[in-house]
């Protein structure tokens, strides 16, 4: 079979030679993309149908009542994912996803790595735990797209591309919502808005949005309609709810790391926390089972009927509550549709205090919840665009995604000035990554002190005499010289010319005129790392060396900047699509 040994080299020179077939490769992805977001919610759906023993038209989150029995299936679920983590070995490796994957990676991603966290988002849903799928359907897509860049070996932004086309097709797939899903790919995932990227991803969500409809699987977005007409002064209330919920949105997000945190200082292994997690969910699902899973027929029901604020509130509460403990004891999944339906509720509670201050309706209360519920959900996952377009596809009223759009704004302005990070960042943050979006930070880490430096074959013992210093090192031989102490530890540099200055003791250890004896570089110190370690050292030159201080070369300041300088021209290129 010649042909398919030489399919993947004629594969490869072709996409990497042309857009046109990369844009047939993106549509390839947004099918399976599109068809993997399908089957994982069937899955999840089917096992909630069986354990709490609902309707065939009913969602978890719309049920009336929950029997004690049923539900039992929360610590339950924490013990079939305690036994799948175990199983799969999931404890012992740390599992990228698609956004860590495109900022730091290059887009590359491990397929067993991306089963795994789709797994366990689906037992944690489908067992009734208080989060989304839409962790599970952004990380098979973009593991397809990874797997099948990295089998043509593309290129790097071309492969970072091609997972935001996964991602994006995977979400708009699910959501019935072509536009959301591309700006959700170029937001969250490739961290820009690029030429390159722009057909795609486009043609990816679209691809991905079809397949869905042909397998008639239901999708999650809101349909709604909208209420009144939105006036003018109407986008300066709703840039009062946009501030709200991004007040909001960070006490959440700062409630979950706290959560997690609380959960480690308890004396049980880290594969039972969702049992405990399970446990503490119970009472909370017989109170409502509004809190339970992702919240889309919570969200439906709760649009549709005119409920009391102080009910509202109530559930907004608990909602929020059964998040937090489902991911701070360890449950898989995302805040995504979580977020959304936590700001609609938001919307409606925001209106009604208004209406209920002025003595008159202010807003239309369906309005204010499709606006909130696009703020809050930019104040958790980021992306205004996704959100804006998300109401847009929803209600068909482009005057209220123009309000989406206002509110949205101020929320992203006033997380990103007091917090910082979106919530997969967030908790990238806390694992000690530095990473506040997407953006492809990775070529940072591989330009390394060790990379980059000149190596040193033979350092000078720092107790040679200037006299000896002179003969070994004439004037215009090196213009510096690496020292090391009796026991072989860097002991500073010296300036070649410093050694022929006038009055010095010939006599004397040329130690004594060493600089930089505390300034040195360990060879994994990225880019970024070195250049700071040259403005703090005030130096040209900076010695790189080992764990035991012994010396293993010189890194020299310009050549440093010129190496940051291409590496960051090379990146803006492969942005732009210029190979």
């Amino acid at each position: 079979m010649p042909f398919l040994r030489l399919a993947p080299s004629w594969l490869r020179r072709r996409v990497r030679s042309s857009e046109a077939s990369l844009v047939l490769l993106a549509i390839a992805i947004g099918a399976g993309a599109g068809f993997l977001s399908v089957a994982q919610g069937a899955v999840a759906r089917l096992l909630q149908h069986l354990l709490f023993t609902l309707d065939d038209e009913q969602r978890l989150s719309a049920a009336a009542t929950l029997s004690w029995p049923a539900v039992l299936a929360l610590p339950a679920g924490g013990l079939a994912l305690a036994a799948f983590s175990w199983a799969t070995r999931a404890r012992r490796r740390r599992l990228v996803d698609a956004v860590e994957a495109n900022a730091l990676h290059g887009g590359r991603m491990s397929w067993s790595d991306s089963l795994v966290i789709s797994g366990q988002t689906i037992l944690s849903n489908g067992f009734g735990a208080s989060v989304g799928l839409e962790a599970a359907y952004a990380q098979l897509g973009a593991g397809l797209a990874s797997i099948a860049g990295g089998w043509l070996r593309l290129r790097r932004g071309d492969l970072r591309v091609l997972v935001g086309a996964g991602t994006g097709a995977a979400i708009a797939g699910a959501f019935g919502a072509p536009l959301a899903g591309a700006f959700y790919a170029f937001e969250i995932v490739i961290g820009a808005y690029t030429p390159a990227a722009i057909a795609p991803v486009a043609a990816a969500a679209l691809t991905g949005v079809l397949v869905a409809q042909m397998l008639h699987a239901q999708p999650y977005i809101v349909d709604a309609v909208a209420g009144e007409a939105v006036l003018t002064h109407h986008y300066l209330v709703y840039a009062g709810l946009g501030a709200i919920a991004a007040g909001l949105g960070i006490v959440l997000m700062r409630a979950v790391a706290e959560m997690e945190s609380l959960a480690r200082r308890l004396p049980v292994r880290a594969a039972w926390r969702p049992v405990i997690g399970g446990v503490l969910l119970m009472p909370l699902a017989l109170l409502t089972p509004q809190v339970l899973s992702a919240g889309h027929g919570a969200l439906h029901l709760d649009l549709e009927y005119g409920l009391p604020l102080s009910f509202l509130a109530a559930i907004f509460i608990m909602k929020s509550a059964a998040s937090v403990v489902s991911l701070g004891f360890g449950f898989r999944g995302g805040l995504f549709f979580a977020s959304l339906f936590l700001g609609s509720l938001l919307g409606h509670i925001y209106a009604g205090l208004i209406a209920w201050g002025a003595g008159a309706p202010v807003i239309d209360p369906q309005n204010a919840a499709l606006v909130g519920m696009a703020a809050f959900a930019v104040a958790v996952v980021g992306g205004p665009m996704t959100m804006a377009m998300m109401v847009l596809e929803a209600t068909h009223d482009f005057s209220l995604a123009g309000a989406a759009i206002a509110a949205s704004l101020v929320t992203t302005t006033i997380v990103r000035e007091t917090f910082g990070y979106s919530f997969s960042t967030w908790r990238l943050h806390l694992r000690g990554e530095t990473i506040k979006s997407a953006r492809d930070v990775g070529w940072m880490r591989t330009l390394t002190a060790g990379r980059m430096m000149r190596r040193v074959e033979r350092a000078t013992p720092d107790r040679t005499t200037i006299a000896e210093f002179r003969r070994a090192f004439p004037l215009g031989a090196t213009s510096r010289v690496v020292l090391v102490d009796d026991q072989d530890h860097y002991a500073g540099i010296v300036q070649t010319a410093s050694a022929y200055v006038d009055g010095l003791d010939p006599a004397e250890a040329v130690g004594t005129l060493a600089i930089h004896r505390d300034h040195a570089l360990l060879p994994d110190a990225n880019v970024k790392a070195v250049m700071s370690a040259f403005d703090a050292a005030d130096a040209d030159e900076i010695a790189v060396v080992g764990a035991d201080r012994d010396v293993l070369g010189l890194l020299s300041e310009p050549y440093v900047r010129r190496r940051y300088a291409e590496e960051l021209d090379k990146a803006q290129r492969e942005l732009f699509g210029e190979h």
